[in-house]
Protein backbone atom coordinates (compact mmCIF):
# COMPACT_ATOMS: atom_id res chain seq x y z
CA UNK A 1 0.00 0.00 0.00
CA UNK A 2 1.22 3.47 -0.86
CA UNK A 3 -0.24 6.74 0.44
CA UNK A 4 0.85 10.24 -0.64
CA UNK A 5 -0.55 13.42 0.88
CA UNK A 6 0.23 16.76 -0.78
CA UNK A 7 -0.60 20.33 0.24
CA UNK A 8 -0.22 23.54 -1.76
CA UNK A 9 1.23 21.84 -4.83
CA UNK A 10 0.56 22.87 -8.44
CA UNK A 11 -2.45 21.29 -10.19
CA UNK A 12 -0.16 19.66 -12.77
CA UNK A 13 1.48 17.57 -10.01
CA UNK A 14 -1.92 16.54 -8.65
CA UNK A 15 -2.94 15.47 -12.14
CA UNK A 16 0.27 13.51 -12.56
CA UNK A 17 -0.29 11.69 -9.27
CA UNK A 18 -3.85 10.83 -10.35
CA UNK A 19 -2.40 8.92 -13.32
CA UNK A 20 -0.81 6.31 -11.01
CA UNK A 21 -2.87 6.56 -7.81
CA UNK A 22 -6.47 7.03 -6.71
CA UNK A 23 -7.29 10.42 -5.15
CA UNK A 24 -9.61 9.48 -2.27
CA UNK A 25 -9.73 13.00 -0.78
CA UNK A 26 -8.32 16.31 -1.95
CA UNK A 27 -4.54 15.83 -1.96
CA UNK A 28 -4.67 12.24 -0.61
CA UNK A 29 -3.57 9.53 -3.06
CA UNK A 30 -3.52 5.75 -2.47
CA UNK A 31 -2.46 2.75 -4.48
CA UNK A 32 -0.37 -0.37 -4.64
CA UNK A 33 2.86 -0.06 -6.60
CA UNK A 34 6.25 -1.66 -6.92
CA UNK A 35 9.30 -0.09 -5.31
CA UNK A 36 10.51 1.12 -8.69
CA UNK A 37 7.23 2.88 -9.48
CA UNK A 38 7.08 4.31 -5.95
CA UNK A 39 10.55 5.82 -6.37
CA UNK A 40 9.61 7.25 -9.77
CA UNK A 41 6.44 8.81 -8.31
CA UNK A 42 8.40 10.35 -5.43
CA UNK A 43 10.87 11.82 -7.92
CA UNK A 44 7.93 13.46 -9.70
CA UNK A 45 6.71 14.84 -6.35
CA UNK A 46 10.12 16.27 -5.39
CA UNK A 47 10.53 17.91 -8.81
CA UNK A 48 7.00 19.30 -9.01
CA UNK A 49 6.05 20.29 -5.45
CA UNK A 50 7.47 23.82 -5.70
CA UNK A 51 6.52 25.61 -2.43
CA UNK A 52 4.13 22.86 -1.29
CA UNK A 53 4.76 19.93 1.01
CA UNK A 54 4.26 16.20 0.79
CA UNK A 55 4.53 12.97 2.71
CA UNK A 56 4.72 9.47 1.26
CA UNK A 57 3.98 6.36 3.36
CA UNK A 58 4.34 2.77 2.22
CA UNK A 59 4.16 -0.68 3.76
CA UNK A 60 7.47 -2.41 4.35
CA UNK A 61 9.10 -5.05 6.52
CA UNK A 62 9.97 -2.92 9.57
CA UNK A 63 9.00 -3.02 13.23
CA UNK A 64 6.17 -0.55 12.61
CA UNK A 65 5.15 -2.13 9.29
CA UNK A 66 5.61 1.05 7.25
CA UNK A 67 8.14 3.71 6.32
CA UNK A 68 7.74 7.31 5.17
CA UNK A 69 9.49 10.34 3.72
CA UNK A 70 8.56 14.01 3.84
CA UNK A 71 9.23 17.03 1.69
CA UNK A 72 8.76 20.76 2.26
CA UNK A 73 7.82 22.96 5.17
CA UNK A 74 5.60 21.39 7.79
CA UNK A 75 5.29 21.38 11.59
CA UNK A 76 5.57 17.58 11.62
CA UNK A 77 9.13 16.39 11.14
CA UNK A 78 10.35 12.77 11.14
CA UNK A 79 12.71 11.74 13.91
CA UNK A 80 14.35 8.36 14.27
CA UNK A 81 14.61 6.91 17.78
CA UNK A 82 15.94 3.43 18.47
CA UNK A 83 15.45 2.40 14.84
CA UNK A 84 11.81 3.51 14.69
CA UNK A 85 10.66 6.62 12.86
CA UNK A 86 8.45 8.89 14.90
CA UNK A 87 7.05 12.35 14.24
CA UNK A 88 7.96 15.41 16.26
CA UNK A 89 6.05 18.67 16.21
CA UNK A 90 7.88 21.95 15.77
CA UNK A 91 6.63 25.25 17.11
CA UNK A 92 5.03 27.44 14.44
CA UNK A 93 8.00 29.82 14.27
CA UNK A 94 10.48 26.94 13.83
CA UNK A 95 8.28 25.32 11.17
CA UNK A 96 8.62 28.41 9.02
CA UNK A 97 12.43 28.10 9.14
CA UNK A 98 12.61 24.32 8.55
CA UNK A 99 12.24 22.66 5.18
CA UNK A 100 14.55 19.66 5.38
CA UNK A 101 13.42 16.50 3.57
CA UNK A 102 13.99 13.30 5.54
Amino acid sequence: MLVIVVENVPPRLRGRLAVWLLEVRAGVYVGKTSRRVREMIWKQVTEGAEAGNAVMVWTTNTESGFDFVTLGKNRRMPKEMDGIKLVSFLTEDKAEDESIPF
